[in-house]
């Protein structure tokens, strides 16, 4: 199947074969034709499926059709999670709108709201958006959203996920009744669905591929280590194999701290990304990144949401998400658009039990290595790691949502939603 067949304007196809896209992907194939409909979609679609423009081309289409008004009043509203996906996200927006008399922003946090403000003020048809800066000008009377005809929520389980339902909801109070509403999710999850039956009229289930999947494409593999010698086997396999543009996953931001200066100590290039870094560093070291000027990026899950990284070579999971899903969503970074990729876990005897569970969600027994040196501690226990009063799988959501933009306190008992709330203009 080709683009031509999906019934997009010649201006979109040329923007799309302008960026070197030649056939659809099945995300692609299901969810436009429905979206030019004006039905509401809600579809799954993991990392990596070309989501973005499943739903960027289409509404773009709509837009073009629609009536001209001369002051540009925000008529598209896209939702989400981070301020790295919004950005990439506006991004694609701009790259496909090129050959449209189309207008678009993006605004988030940790930066200076004035620019902002001010393209706002000369008119836009397309405003991208993280969920606390979108309610900051809002309640300051700097945007209006009474002219929204498409409403968009991007990775909706990680915002449900980082606590910003009360949000959503308050934005979507302000919204006009009539609407195109899309919802794209990495799952189907019972909030989700829960959320669909709140805001979408009708909505047509679209699936791209099986819930919770990995890519064929992605070589899976993990190092049984000692707790203590991650740091020195990562060193090993990263210098060793002379690997370029490698991501890597940490637990938390002091981890990812620690493990950035290690590596830098051992001369390998190496940044840190995570919600106490302010957006110009998280901009530079991405940055640089992906200019090969740095190695190794270290970052926590939250950070890493909506990082768009082309023909990304490895990943590493320093340490295991004790949340499968997570799992799934990380090593999804590689083997995008047909490309190899290779997903290495260092997995120390506390972490076995997420492993197991690991495992069983992906469905196959992953291979395991053990390198002359660091092998495990056959005395440690296998019991999971608790941090902090919470401990365990509760423990790590609060300690997920502390790494989110919106609240940059390493507290992650304290990550209560009034606190979010105050710190709102992180985001």
């Amino acid at each position: 199947m080709s683009f031509n067949s999906l019934g997009l304007s010649k201006a979109l196809l040329k923007a799309v074969e302008k960026q070197g896209y030649t056939s659809p992907s099945p995300i692609q194939q299901k969810a436009i034709p429905l979206i030019l409909e004006r039905k509401d979609v809600l579809a799954s679609a993991q990392t990596g499926t070309g989501k973005t423009a499943g739903f960027t081309l289409p509404m773009l289409q709509i837009l073009s059709q629609g009536q001209s008004l001369r002051k540009r009043p925000i008529r598209a509203l896209v939702l989400t999670p981070t301020r790295e996906l919004a950005a990439q996200v506006h991004a694609n927006v701009k790259s496909y709108s090129e050959f449209l008399d189309i207008r678009s922003t993006v605004i988030f946090g940790g930066v200076n709201q004035r620019p902002q403000v001010a393209t706002i003020r000369n008119g836009v048809d397309v405003l991208v958006a993280t969920p606390g800066r979108l309610l900051d000008l809002q309640n300051q009377g700097l945007l209006s959203l009474s002219n929204i005809e498409i409403l968009v929520l991007d990775e909706a389980d990680r915002m449900l996920d980082m606590g910003f339902l009360r949000d959503i909801k308050k934005i979507i109070s302000s919204l006009p009744r009539k609407r195109q509403t899309l919802l794209f999710s990495a799952t189907f999850s019972k909030e989700i669905k829960k959320l669909a039956n709140d805001f979408l009229h009708h909505p047509v289930l679209v699936e791209a591929t099986p819930e919770n999947t990995t890519v064929d494409a992605i070589e899976q593999k993990v190092y049984r280590v000692a707790k203590d010698k991650k740091t020195g086997l990562i060193i090993k396999l990263i210098s060793e194999g002379d690997w370029k543009q490698v991501l890597v996953f940490a637990r938390t931001k002091h981890g990812a701290n620690r493990l950035c200066e290690k590596m830098i100590s051992a001369g390998i290039s190496a940044a840190a990304i995570h919600g106490n870094k302010s957006q110009g560093a998280r901009t530079k070291a991405l940055a640089g990144f992906k200019k090969n000027s740095i190695r190794v990026l270290v970052a926590t899950d939250i950070a890493a949401r909506g990082l768009d990284i082309p023909l990304l070579p490895h990943v590493i999971n320093f340490e295991l998400p004790n949340i499968s899903e997570d799992y799934v969503h990380r090593i999804g970074r590689t083997g995008r658009a047909g490309a190899s990729g290779e997903a290495l876990s260092l997995v120390s005897a506390d972490e076995t039990t997420y492993l197991r569970d690991i495992q069983k969600l992906v469905g196959m027994k992953i291979p395991v290595e053990i390198v002359e040196g660091f092998e495990p501690d056959p005395n440690a226990s296998t019991e999971p790691i608790k941090q902090g009063k919470g401990g365990g799988r509760n423990h790590n959501n609060n300690s997920r949502r502390s790494n989110s933009p919106r609240n940059n306190s390493d507290k992650s008992n304290s990550s209560r939603r009034p606190k979010r709330n105050r710190n709102r203009r992180s985001n």
